[in-house]
């Protein structure tokens, strides 16, 4: 029996009131949580991790166009700052997926760096555009049960 684990759980005080990007947000830590019970509690199995870190990187990317595109259609006054922050996560992460490829191991540093990477980033960079999107007429919540960009990934990924 395999054990799994939440490096990263879920918490109000990282929702940015906007279920839309909450629910994105969810996955990244959903992939993150994969890559931690695959890299650190199973013996390592380095094209599942692989295919892990190819889904976090490509989901990043997406769930960065929302946001970006967002800020776009409803000019965001802080979007080149945001921007910035993203292309150097993105870096960041390709950086960290590149060192794997060439033989690094994920270590429990590297997971408590993403870890830490996601949390600061949802609540220090996203918390900042949550008023902004509140008061443009976002709604808090909606009544469907699955995000638009969830149910895509699905079918991209659950084939």
């Amino acid at each position: 029996m395999s054990t799994t684990q939440e490096y990263i759980t879920w918490s109000k005080e990282l929702s940015v009131g906007i279920q839309e990007l909450d629910e994105q947000h969810k996955i990244l830590i959903g992939l993150i949580n994969q890559l931690y019970n695959e890299a650190i509690l199973k013996k390592p199995d380095h094209s599942i991790i692989s295919g892990i870190f190819n889904e976090l990187a490509q989901y990043t990317i997406i769930h960065f166009s929302v946001e970006e595109s967002l800020f776009r259609i409803f000019d965001y006054l802080n979007t080149d700052a945001h921007q910035q922050h993203h292309e150097q996560l993105k870096e960041t992460l390709s950086d960290i997926q590149n060192k794997f490829h060439q033989g690094a191991p994920v270590t429990l540093e590297l997971m408590s760096f993403l870890r830490q990477w996601l949390k600061q980033h949802i609540m220090k960079d996203d918390k900042q555009y949550q008023t902004f999107f509140l008061e443009k007429g976002f709604n808090a919540d909606w009544s469907k049960k699955r995000s638009w960009v969830g149910k895509i990934w699905d079918s991209i990924y659950l084939k």
